[in-house]
């Protein structure tokens, strides 16, 4: 027996034996029956409610793998709203507003349209440092959530200089598809939010949090339990706006009212400007300046 005989498979791939079923398979009552198929081509099977287990690793499994191949090895984070819109579009909104409560919510988003810019700019610097390892894995690649808004600036801003960043969509009931600046490559769809959240922590080593409603607040609270109760280490977290934060959130009452310890509101800080935000990361993981 040679050497190549012991290093041979000796089962047929996955892909071999589908393939086998499709061209080799006589048409007989028998195999036309659902229950013929092969449990992984069966979708009816595996949309099963019992299949969810099954549904949730592979979930967890598929844009894991896929980053492991592309080499992305740690990510910054971009949390932040879906309907702040870009500084050129703000003032349509104001145009269509027609009552006060619709005019102020429109004189709010015009006034924080600066931060799609500042999520741009970030996207941008994280991107130009183009931090790789010794072993050509990619670290602080841009990964958002993979919508408009200020999800869409920070892709922009990797994609303005060439580089390769990451979207993690969700299935909703209404209408949701990637934005154009997610590499095609490194965009994913989830079922699950869960799953999401739990990859959009997996790789981070930074997370700027941007002006947000529901979805954000939920990220960024889950993230701050998860350091605050040492389930992963700490890392920089970033609040851009501060004046929002602390109209929105009043962090000192929570910790007057006992509800958290003093030493939680260090668990993040305040920027104000992309600038400000890569200073940090930089501090905290004492990067080289970039050229």
């Amino acid at each position: 027996m040679t050497q190549k005989d012991l290093k041979d498979r000796r089962f047929y791939k996955a892909k071999q034996e589908a393939k086998f079923a499709k061209d080799l398979t006589p048409q007989t009552l028998q195999t036309q029956s659902k229950s013929y198929k092969l449990a992984f081509q069966d979708n009816e099977f595996l949309l099963r409610e019992e299949l969810r287990p099954v549904r949730f690793q592979l979930e967890l499994l598929k844009p894991e793998m896929l980053l492991d191949e592309a080499k992305v090895a740690s990510t910054l984070v971009v949390y932040g709203s879906a309907r702040i819109p870009a500084p050129e579009k703000a003032d349509a909104l104001l145009a269509a507003a027609n009552d006060d409560r619709s005019r102020t919510i429109a004189e709010r988003l015009k006034a924080n349209s600066h931060y799609y810019d500042e999520a741009r700019k970030l996207g941008q610097l994280a991107s130009s440092c183009g931090i790789k390892d010794e072993h050509g894995n990619r670290h602080f690649v841009v990964c958002s959530g993979g919508g408009p808004s200020i999800m869409e600036a920070a892709n922009r801003g990797a994609r303005d200089v060439g580089a390769d960043t990451i979207g993690l969509n969700i299935v909703l009931p209404h209408e949701q598809a990637p934005n154009e600046y997610v590499t095609p490559d490194l965009s994913f769809q989830f079922h699950y939010f869960a799953l999401r959240k739990m990859h959009f922590l997996l790789r981070a080593r930074a997370v700027a949090v941007f002006p947000g409603g529901f979805g954000t607040f939920d990220e960024f609270f889950e993230l701050l339990t998860l350091v605050q109760t040492g389930k992963i280490e700490p890392m920089p977290i970033l609040l851009f706006g501060k004046a929002f934060w602390e109209r929105v959130i009043n962090f000192e009452e929570l910790m007057l009212e006992g509800v958290i310890s003093p030493k939680d509101l260090d668990l993040f800080q305040f920027v104000e400007t992309a600038e400000d935000a890569w200073r940090e990361i930089s501090i905290f993981y004492e990067l080289e300046a970039c050229d």
